[in-house]
C-alpha cells in the first residue's frame, strides 16, 4: 500500500510539473507576438559574393549547388575570415527591446554545418575554428538573461552540407568509407541539440528547420532531448512529422485568413536572411508595422529577421527602421501584446482589427479623407469610441447606416504610421464577417475568400530570386462554365470600378456579373507576373448583400490564375 501511494504521489508530482511546464510553454509566442530572428554564420563573410561574382538570393545557401556550388574544403576554409570583433550581444538585445520584440531566435547551426557555439561534437565551430574564439551563443544567452529577453535557438537538424552523412553533405570519408544519415545524427546532430538545450540557460523556442525526408524515429529522439533539457521550450513545427508545438507559415508569408492555434509568420527586413552586400531593399517602419499588425490580427506571432554583417554589426538602416517600429509600439502596446485575433477573420479595406476582450482596436493604414470610417458587420453595441493621439485619447461619435457602424473621425490622420481607434463594446464582439465594399476606399478581395465552381482554388508559391518566396491564393484550371464568387455587403449605392489581379498567357477575357443581372466583360493582356487590370464599371442601386461572380470567357484556361477582385468607388 505504501509503495502504491508513493508511486501515485510520484506520478501526481510529475503531472503537476508537466501542467506547470505546459502553462509556461509558449507564453511569449502567444502573448508577445513580436520577435527577432537572426541569421548569422560563415555565409555572412561572403555576403553573396564568391570568386568576384555576386549571387542573388538567400546568401545562407551560397555553398549549395543551386547557387555558387562551393566545395566542402573551400567552404570550411572560410573560418579564417570569420572574426566579428565588433559584435556586442548587449547591443543586439537592446535593439530587439527598442523594436518592441519579446524574444530572439538565432541560428546556432544552419545548413552549412558551422556551429556558432562551442561544440564538443564538432570542431567546426566558432570557438575552435575561427580567430574570434568566442562562444557567440553564450554571449547572446547571457545578454538575454541579463535583460529579461527570451531566447530561442535555431538548429538545422537534417541538412548539413559539410558533415559526413548529413543531408546534402559528404557520403564518404577521406578514406572512402561510406557514412549514412544515422552516422551524422548520432555523432553530430543529436549531441549538438543536447548541447544547445543544456548549456545556454532557459529557452523559449528550439527552432528546427527543413526536416526533408527525416524519419520519424529521429524526430522523436530530438523531441525527447528537448523535453528533458528544456521542458518549458516550444518546438517549432518544422521539426517534422507533426511533432512540433506550433506551426510556421511559409517564408515571407503573412496569411490572409485567421489561423487557429499557436503559429508564427516568418519574415525578413529586406529580401535576404543572411547579410547580402547588394540588398538594401529594407522594409520601412510602416511596412513592418502593417505586416506585424496583420499577423497579430490573424492570430499569430511575427518573427522578423535581421542579418548581421561579417563584423557583427547590424546595418544602420535596419536599426533605424526597427527603432521606428518600437516607438510606435511603445505608444500602443495594448494593440500588439496579449491580444486576440480579429473577430472578422480578415482585413478591412482601410486596415485591420485586433481584439482584447470587449475592446477592439481599429488599426487604420489608409485614413479616410471624408471624416467617416466605415465598419461593416459589427452587431455589438458600441459603448465608447476613442481616437488615439499617442498617449492621449479623444472621444469620438458614431452612428449607423444601412446596418454598418460609421465612426466620425478627424479629417487628418493622428499618426504618420498607423492610426489607432479603440471601441469599447457591450460584450465580446459579435460580428458578421462578410466583406464590405467600402464607399470611399478601394476594397480588395483575395481568392482565399471566394467560392468556386468549375475551377480550382489553390495555394501558389514561387521564388522571385533564389529563396525569395512569394505566396498567393489563386483560382485556376477554369472549365467552360466555371465561376469564382464573393459575397459582399454594400452600404453606399453608386458606381464602382472593378479590377482583377491575375496572371496568365496571351490575352484573357474576363466577365464580372452581379446576381441582380449586371454583367461586364473585357479583354486584357496577361503575363506570368500578377498584375491588376481594369474590367469596367458596375452600379449598385441599393445597399445590401450581393454575390459577385467572375468567369473566364476566353483565353488559356490552364494558365489563367485569378488572385483578387477590386472595387473602387467612383467619387462624384
Amino acid at each position: 500500500m505504501s509503495q502504491d501511494t508513493s508511486l501515485d504521489m510520484g506520478w501526481s508530482e510529475q503531472a503537476t510539473k508537466q501542467q506547470a511546464s505546459e502553462s509556461r510553454r509558449g507564453r511569449l509566442l502567444r502573448d508577445g507576438n513580436f520577435a527577432m530572428f537572426v541569421h548569422w554564420g560563415l555565409y555572412s563573410c561572403l555576403a553573396n559574393r564568391w570568386q568576384d561574382k555576386t549571387y542573388y538570393g538567400i546568401g545562407e545557401w551560397i555553398m549549395h549547388p543551386a547557387m555558387a556550388g562551393i566545395s566542402v574544403e573551400q567552404y570550411q576554409s572560410l573560418v579564417t575570415l570569420f572574426n566579428p570583433t565588433l559584435f556586442d550581444a548587449r547591443q543586439l538585445v537592446r535593439l530587439a527591446q527598442d523594436a518592441g520584440m519579446k524574444y530572439i531566435v538565432i541560428t546556432s547551426k544552419h545548413h552549412e554545418g558551422f556551429a556558432m557555439f562551442h561544440s564538443q561534437a564538432s570542431d567546426f565551430n566558432v570557438v575552435d575554428a575561427t580567430p574570434l574564439k568566442r562562444d557567440l551563443i553564450k554571449e547572446i544567452a547571457d545578454a538575454c538573461q541579463e535583460a529579461g529577453m527570451g531566447l530561442g535557438l535555431y538548429y538545422s537538424h537534417f541538412q548539413d552540407w559539410t558533415a559526413l552523412g548529413g543531408g546534402g553533405g559528404p557520403t564518404v570519408d577521406a578514406t572512402g568509407k561510406p557514412a549514412d544519415f544515422d552516422h551524422y545524427f548520432r555523432t553530430k546532430c543529436l549531441p549538438q541539440v543536447d548541447e544547445i538545450t543544456r548549456n545556454y540557460g532557459p529557452l523559449e523556442v528550439v527552432w528546427f528547420d527543413t526536416p526533408c525526408e527525416i524519419d520519424r524515429s529521429y524526430v522523436e529522439e530530438l523531441v525527447k532531448v528537448v523535453r528533458a533539457n528544456q521542458p518549458d521550450a516550444m518546438i517549432s513545427g518544422r521539426i517534422g512529422h507533426d511533432l512540433g508545438d506550433y506551426l510556421t507559415a511559409g517564408d515571407m508569408e503573412v496569411p490572409m485568413r485567421n489561423i487557429e492555434g499557436t503559429w508564427e509568420a516568418l519574415d525578413t527586413t529586406n529580401d535576404a536572411w543572411g547579410f547580402a552586400h547588394y540588398d538594401t531593399n529594407w522594409k520601412s517602419p510602416l511596412e513592418i508595422l502593417k505586416r506585424l499588425i496583420t499577423t497579430v490580427a490573424r492570430g499569430g506571432t511575427y518573427l522578423l529577421n535581421v542579418g548581421p554583417k561579417s563584423d557583427g554589426t547590424i546595418p544602420a538602416a535596419v536599426e533605424e527602421n526597427l527603432r521606428g517600429v518600437g516607438r510606435w509600439i511603445r505608444r500602443y502596446p495594448q494593440v500588439i501584446y496579449e491580444t486576440e485575433a480579429s473577430p472578422w477573420r480578415h482585413a478591412m479595406p482601410w486596415g485591420d482589427i485586433i481584439a482584447q476582450g470587449s475592446t477592439i482596436y481599429l488599426c487604420v493604414f489608409d485614413w479616410p479623407g471624408d471624416g467617416m470610417l466605415y465598419l461593416p458587420g459589427l452587431r455589438s453595441r458600441i459603448v465608447s469610441a476613442e481616437v488615439f493621439y499617442g498617449d492621449e485619447r479623444m472621444a469620438t461619435t458614431w452612428g449607423q447606416k444601412n446596418g454598418w457602424k460609421c465612426l466620425n473621425v478627424p479629417d487628418r490622420r493622428p499618426e504618420k504610421l498607423v492610426s489607432v481607434i479603440s471601441l469599447t463594446l457591450d460584450g465580446i464582439p459579435d460580428v458578421d464577417p462578410t466583406h464590405g465594399v467600402d464607399p470611399t476606399i478601394d476594397t480588395s478581395l483575395p481568392a482565399d475568400f471566394a467560392a468556386v465552381r468549375g475551377c480550382k482554388q489553390s495555394y501558389k508559391q514561387w521564388m522571385e530570386k533564389f529563396g525569395e518566396w512569394r505566396h498567393r491564393s489563386q483560382i485556376s484550371q477554369w472549365e467552360p462554365e466555371g465561376t469564382a464568387s464573393w459575397a459582399v455587403t454594400v452600404i453606399e449605392p453608386g458606381s464602382y470600378r472593378v479590377d482583377l489581379t491575375y496572371a496568365g498567357t496571351g490575352r484573357l477575357v474576363w466577365r464580372v456579373q452581379v446576381e441582380d443581372g449586371q454583367s461586364i466583360e473585357n479583354q486584357q493582356g496577361a503575363s506570368h507576373i500578377y498584375g491588376r487590370f481594369p474590367i469596367g464599371q458596375i452600379h449598385f442601386d441599393s445597399p445590401g448583400r450581393r454575390c459577385v461572380y467572375v468567369s473566364l470567357v476566353d483565353g488559356d484556361p490552364q494558365m489563367a490564375s485569378l488572385a483578387e477582385i477590386h472595387f473602387s468607388p467612383v467619387l462624384l
